[in-house]
C-alpha cells in the first residue's frame, strides 16, 4: 500500500509587520493565485489594485500580522479600523498562499489578530467574504462569529471581551516569550 507523503509543518513565525515591511505584504498579495485573490477580496483583484492596497493599508494605519518564513510573508491577517462604527469596530481579513492553506495558519493568524484587537480596545470585529468561501466561513465560526447574508456577501460579527491585562502586563508576558522563541511556530 502506498503512503501519502505529509506536507511539512510550517516553520515560520506569526508576528506583526513593521511599516517598513509593507513590500513583504505587497509581495505576498501579488503571489496569491486567482482563487485566493477572489477569496480575499471577494472578487477579482488586479496587480495594480494589490500594490495600491498594500501601500494604503500601511499608510492608513491598518495592523497587519504576517506569517513570516525565510524572510517572506506567506500569510497575513489585517485589522482595519471602522471609525464610523460605534462601539469600536474593526474589519478583519485573511490571506494564506495556496501551498500553505489548510494547515492551521488561518487560526494562528486569527488568534493573534483577536489578541491585538482586544489590546487596542475594539469590542467588535467584522469579516466579510463571498458566499462560496467555505474555509473563511468555517474559520469565522471557530472564533464565534455570527454569520449572516447581506447584499450578496457573508458577513460575520464577533463580539470581543475587553483585554484582561493592561498593555504593561501583556508586554511583561509577550516580550520574554518572544525573546525565548516561544511564540514561533516550530
Amino acid at each position: 500500500m502506498a503512503r501519502m507523503a505529509r506536507k511539512p509543518e510550517p516553520r515560520g513565525v506569526v508576528r506583526r509587520l513593521r511599516p517598513s515591511e509593507f513590500t513583504l505584504f505587497r509581495d505576498h498579495l501579488m503571489r496569491l493565485d486567482a482563487g485566493s485573490r477572489r477569496d480575499r477580496f471577494n472578487g477579482a483583484a488586479s496587480d495594480a489594485f494589490l500594490k495600491d492596497y498594500a501601500a494604503r493599508s500601511f499608510s492608513q494605519g491598518a495592523t497587519v500580522v504576517g506569517y513570516v518564513e525565510n524572510g517572506h510573508v506567506l500569510g497575513a491577517a489585517e485589522l482595519h479600523e471602522r471609525p464610523e462604527s460605534d462601539p469600536p469596530t474593526a474589519e478583519i481579513a485573511f490571506s494564506v498562499e495556496k501551498a500553505l492553506q489548510h494547515r492551521g495558519l488561518g487560526s494562528q493568524l486569527f488568534q493573534r489578530l483577536i489578541a491585538h484587537a482586544r489590546a487596542l480596545g475594539y469590542t467588535q470585529l467584522r469579516v466579510t467574504t463571498h458566499p462560496h468561501n467555505d474555509a473563511m466561513r468555517a474559520l469565522a465560526r471557530r472564533f464565534n462569529a455570527r454569520l449572516s447574508f447581506e447584499k450578496g456577501e457573508t458577513v460575520g460579527h464577533i463580539d470581543l471581551e475587553p483585554a484582561s491585562q493592561s498593555d504593561a502586563e501583556l508586554s511583561a508576558v509577550y516580550l520574554p516569550a518572544l525573546a525565548a522563541g516561544a511564540l514561533s511556530m516550530q
